[in-house]
This record gives structure tokens, sequence and C-alpha cells, in this order.
């Protein structure tokens, strides 16, 4: 069978249509960040959250809405000295940004203070992913000199619909390489930093890694040539307890290979699209019960690893717990327990005597056997602590 040339092309305005249903039609798309793309990386099974970030939904409006705020968001003060560190590190045509990016990354000759800075200014998201691809082939046909390109925007397919992302810079090494610089303001003392928040900043950067990839092999042909993206990033921090840039290359080869087999394995947007009931929309200006409503139309996929990553978390927690389900007790219990799915099964199991409860032979199910042991133990020492301890005679504690 042949397929229809135009079946992609109408496709895409009617996925647009109908996401722009789910989200309401009068209310904006929010944008999907890296930060949200890792994480939804992370989670990979949650449904709920594909459909949302995919549609545009503003989580943090929706959970205020149901009842459950995440207390998600960055004070302003920090967000004012984030905003005054960046500045200072691209000044003077991002002259101390590109001796960060030489000293770390190498790449060519040391920079002349700063380097070539295009405009990337365009009237819209998908017109300034063009212009920033252009700045890119403009950049590679300079050799020899070093370009950054400020705030550009990369597109990144996630589930059938296309992510529009803005890391804090790109640069174009005179050698013809490009590395994704991510900048921070917590402070890097010592040459080091806090490990959770460069881990977090790894996972973010590669998702710009993999979007400036698409890029590349799309401008291959136009360069005779796939460009070398590095997979070593630029970090740059405050150093020490002072606003003065310091800059460390990390490599984010792990988190770039997590990422892309991770999001490789979500669920193409437009299928959860389709099994939704008619007239679900998750505008936050309709009424709570018609919200929930929606939310619980969607399956989602609860960890705890969600609370610090996700809008909904504590909503889908109390659901969690509420259905009795073992993943609000962690991924890794989750795994423990087989094919036990709710604490009342556990429990059952755990309670059961040998040869009933679990619908099969006790000695062949570990998982079992090693519940009814672990509640042997407990009932033992509960006996033992409710008898008292011995007397050890005057003076011991």
């Amino acid at each position: 069978m042949s397929e229809d040339p135009n079946g992609a092309a109408s496709a895409a305005p009617a996925l647009r249509q109908r996401l722009a249903q789910v989200r309401g039609v009068s209310v904006p798309p929010r944008p999907l960040d890296a930060r949200a793309l890792a994480a939804l990386a992370a989670n990979p099974g949650c449904h709920r959250r594909a459909l949302l970030d995919g549609a545009g939904v503003d989580k943090p409006r929706l959970a205020e809405a149901l009842g459950v705020p995440s207390g998600f968001g960055q004070s302003q003060f920090a967000f004012m000295r984030g905003h005054a560190f960046e500045a200072r590190v691209k000044a003077d045509g991002g002259a101390e940004l590109l001796r960060l990016a030489h000293a770390c990354l190498g790449g060519g000759p040391a920079p002349d203070g700063g380097g070539e800075v295009p405009c990337l200014a365009a009237p819209g998201q998908a017109e300034r992913v063009a212009r920033t691809e252009e700045a890119l082939r403009e950049a590679a046909g300079r050799r020899g000199g070093w370009t950054l390109l400020d705030h550009p925007m990369l597109a990144l397919e996630v589930a059938g619909s296309d992510a529009f992302l803005e890391p804090d810079a790109i640069v174009v090494h005179p050698d013809g390489g490009w590395s994704v610089v991510e900048i921070k303001s917590f402070p890097m003392l010592d040459g080091s930093a806090d490990a959770a928040k460069v881990g977090a900043a790894a996972r973010q950067a590669a998702v710009y890694v993999l979007a400036l990839e698409e890029a590349a092999d799309r401008l291959a042909e136009r360069l005779g040539g796939t460009p070398a993206v590095r997979h070593q990033v630029l970090l740059v921090c405050p150093k020490d307890f002072s606003n003065l840039p310091t800059g460390a290359a990390v490599d984010v080869r792990k988190q770039r290979a997590v990422t892309r087999r991770q999001l490789s394995r979500l669920t193409r947007v437009e299928d959860v699209a389709a099994a939704l009931p008619p007239g679900v929309c998750f505008d936050p200006d309709r009424p709570p019960d018609e919200l929930l409503r929606a939310v619980e139309s969607v399956p989602a996929s609860y960890a705890p690893e969600c609370l610090s990553a996700c809008e909904l978390a504590f909503h889908c927690r109390e659901r969690a717990r509420a259905a009795g389900d073992v993943t609000a007790l962690g991924r890794s219990v989750r795994g423990e327990l087989g094919g036990l799915t709710s604490v009342e099964e556990v429990l059952t199991a755990a309670a059961s005597p040998d040869g009933a409860g679990d619908g099969g032979d006790p000695g062949t199910d570990a998982t079992v056997a090693a519940l009814r042991r672990a509640a042997r133990l407990r009932a033992e020492a509960l006996a033992t602590a409710g008898a008292g301890a011995p007397d050890r005679g005057p003076g011991c504690r």
C-alpha cells in the first residue's frame, strides 16, 4: 500500500488543533523547555505528563485549580541574581565566556576578546529555529574565528510533536565544533559544585545536545558534512562566593544516551489524545470537579522522584496513596515486589500462611517468601520490645 504524501502534512495541523482543544483554545501554550523534557525522559511511562506537556498546558495553574499547588518556582531575588550573572558572562561580545570555552574545551586558538555574535531575532519560534540554523551555517563557513549564539532556538521532536528549546548559549569553535553552554547561578567552590545541581544541569544540557545534533543533521548537506557537536558542555558558575565566572567541562554522553532512549519510549502524544473522552479540556479556569475528571482520565505513573520535577506530583501522590499503589514507595520497592502492585496485596502476602494467599507455590515465589520472613522478624522484634529489656543491674543504661 502506498503512503499518502499529504498524510503527514494534513496530520500536523489536525494534531495542533486537537492539542489546542485539550489545552483550551483561549489559553496560550506553555513552552516545553529542556528541564521539563529531562524530567519527562526520566518517567517515560507517564501518559499524563506527556499529554499535558505536549499540549502546552500550564501545569502550575492546573495544580492550583485542583487545590494542590506545587510550590515550584524561583524567588525574584534569585532570578535577578542569575540574570545579572549571565549578563556579566556574556558582556563584551562574550569575551569572558569564550575565554572559559577555550580554557575548558579547546577547539582552536585562544580568542582575542569577544567573538562574532549574530542577531537571532525572529517573529516566532519556528522562525527563530530557522534563523539559528542559518547563523550556525554562516559560522561554519567562517572557520578560524569564534562565534557566540546568545539564546538560540532549537527544535527537538518529542512524542510526535516539536519542542522548542532555548539554551543559554552555543559556541562555534574555530575548528568547526559546536558546544552547548549552561550558565547557572549556584557557586563552584574550590573547583567543584553541588553534585545534585551539576547532575540536573547535565541532564538539561543533554537535551540541548540532542536538539543541536538534529540541527547539525539538517545542515549536513548544505555544509558538505555533519558538524561535530561536542559531548562535553561548558558549565559556567560563580567562583566561590564572588560574582566572578568560572567554568568546567561536563561530559554528558551518559545523560544524552539515557535521554535519547527514554524519549524514544514515550507514547506519541496523538495516541494519548485520541484515547481521551470527548470534551476533555485542561483549561485552569474550568470548575475544579471538571478539571479533576479531566486529569483522572489520563493514566499517570507516579514515583517519589516526581516531587522534584512535576507540578502535579502532589496530586498524583495523593491518588497513588489512596489507591494503595506501591509505586508511591519508590521505583526500587516496586521492582522488588514483582507482580504485587498494591499495598493490600503486599500485606496479604506477608500475613498469609505458607501455601496460601499468593496464588502459587510459596517455595517458588521468592518475593512472597521474603515478605513472610520480614513479617516474622518484625513480629519477633515487637514481642521482644513488649517484654522489656532484661535488668542489667544498677548503673547500667
